[in-house]
């Protein structure tokens, strides 16, 4: 069998990480016709499916799944190469795919870009903010930003923030209107803005801990979101109660536009932490992305 050549290997994979055919197209400034032909040329050189097509979207099939996780980082690292060699002395050129929690970006990586950006005007970085659960290999990311326990142990991991915690915060006006909880199980009888996952769909839980008992709490209350940074400002309105990364909120506390209540219960997490594969290690722009990180380590309590 022939190599498969690189332009329709590279249309492939960017509409399994665009996850259409459009979106491609607009990336790689073709037409949609031509995305579509450099795949199916692709499928029939290789004698298997790669995507399955619907009329309004387009999933991997087992066969694709398996090229994206084994061609995708190969790719990005013959490119970078031969980006690298056209650098001139001591200058990089590349470009730098990260996924990032909304709630993160403010924290950890808004205080490093323009530091990263000025040294290495020819790195491009794209930020793609979202909070459900990413594969970055399989998406095509260099690097993503999690909690640390839900990095995969395999994973390179970088600290980025000492430890914070969660807190569940109201506005002053929602806490005289309906008073304040005393206990975790306090929470049932109050109204919760509630957090709906991206990656599962289900409604968060709120975790609390104290000494060694721990908590979870099934909240509910009429206002849901699946945006942090939501939650946090309708909770400014008095809409009801949030649980928020302490962190986040630091100047609105300090304002006193909400007020942290069963602050004895409020668990401690390790904190953000950039995570890659080993072999992105390689990596000109992430290896010097995470050089600045390290001088832009934030202390948030």
């Amino acid at each position: 069998m022939h190599a498969a050549p690189f332009p329709q290997l590279q249309t492939f994979l960017a509409v399994a990480r665009l996850g259409n055919f459009s979106s491609a197209a607009r990336e790689l400034g073709v037409s949609r016709s031509a995305v579509s032909q450099a795949v199916q040329q692709l499928e029939k050189q290789l004698r298997v499916v790669l995507l399955t097509r619907t009329t309004r979207s387009v999933s991997l099939t087992d066969a694709g799944r398996r090229l994206v996780e084994g061609a995708g980082p190969a790719l990005s690292q013959v490119f970078a190469a031969l980006t690298e060699v056209s650098a001139g002395p001591g200058e990089t050129v590349g470009r730098l795919r990260l996924s990032v929690p909304r709630a993160a970006y403010p924290l950890v990586i808004a205080p490093a870009l323009p530091t990263f950006r000025e040294r290495h005007p020819r790195i491009e970085v794209e930020v793609t903010v979202e909070d459900r659960f990413v594969d970055i290999v399989a998406e095509g990311f260099d690097a993503g930003v999690r909690l640390s326990e839900a990095i995969e142990r395999d994973m390179v991991q970088v600290r980025l923030t000492d430890a914070f915690r969660f807190v569940v915060v109201g506005a002053p006006s929602y806490l005289a209107r309906h008073g304040t909880p005393a206990r975790p199980e306090d929470l049932l009888q109050h109204e919760c803005i509630t957090f709906r996952s991206q990656s599962t769909g289900t409604l968060y839980a709120w975790e609390l801990e104290r000494g060694r008992r721990n908590w979870r709490i099934p909240v509910r209350g009429a206002v849901v979101a699946n945006d942090n940074l939501l939650t946090v400002s309708m909770a400014e309105q008095g809409l009801g109660l949030a649980y928020a990364l302490e962190p986040m909120i630091l100047e609105q506390l300090g304002a006193g536009r909400l007020q942290r209540v069963l602050e004895p219960y409020a668990p401690t997490v390790p904190g953000f932490y950039l995570y890659y594969p080993s072999r992105a290690q390689r990596s000109g722009p992430l290896r010097l992305f995470v050089e600045t990180l390290k001088k832009s380590v934030v202390r948030p309590v």
